[in-house]
């Protein structure tokens, strides 16, 4: 079992990214007691060294999903500001919002494509009239279909319709895997301040 979970200063001060830097440690810590491991995956530095806009991780294990709930939220490390004098605010919030990372790649393979002989209508000549050789193909694992019937042999046909699934196929998978690149900017759009799924201290 593994998630991913990305945790993110938002759009908040310096302080919210010294905040994720220590909340990142505790959360790995925290790992260390349950039957889970975690492996930071890609981190977004913060304006201050040793800090962070972004981190997101990989929680692997038995418990991963329970672990990851448990992090889940609006996270709040309650502590006066490192860069700031005087009396000020101690709340720095953060978000925790578990997302999708690398979108899975179709694997193409003409053995999954059914492909059948079909008549269209249209200019072409009375052979192409008379003879099945436009070409209907379906890609089984995903439902596309794609009539092709450029050219007036059967073969030439199949293999357009091939190529014409597989590029397809290509498309979808770059909008899908855009998508989620999306879904994990707009976590970082969703911090809520206040009223915290948990509170943290030094």
């Amino acid at each position: 079992m593994s998630v991913h979970l990305l945790m993110s200063a938002g759009r908040g001060p310096q302080e919210c990214s010294w905040a994720l830097a220590q909340l990142a440690k505790r959360l790995e810590a925290d790992a260390r007691g349950r039957s889970v491991t975690v492996e930071r995956v890609e981190t977004v530095a913060g304006e201050r060294p040793g800090t962070f806009r972004s981190v997101l991780v990989r929680i692997t294990g038995d418990e991963a999903e329970a672990f990851a709930a448990s992090w889940t939220g609006t996270l709040c490390w309650q502590a006066p500001s490192p860069y700031r004098t005087g009396p000020g605010r101690k709340n720095w919030y953060v978000t925790a919002q578990p997302c999708s990372f690398g979108a899975p790649r179709t694997t193409f393979a003409e053995s999954d494509v059914e492909v059948v002989a079909v008549r269209t209508g249209g200019p072409g000549g009375q052979h192409r009239n008379k003879a099945s050789t436009a070409v209907r193909a379906t890609h089984r694992p995903s439902g596309l279909v794609v009539v092709v019937d450029t050219e007036r042999q059967l073969t030439l046909n199949r293999s357009l319709a091939m190529q014409l699934l597989r590029r397809k196929l290509e498309a979808g998978d770059a909008a899908a895997g855009q998508e989620t690149v999306t879904a994990r900017w707009r976590i970082h759009d969703d911090l809520i301040r206040g009223d915290p799924a948990r509170v943290f201290r030094p």
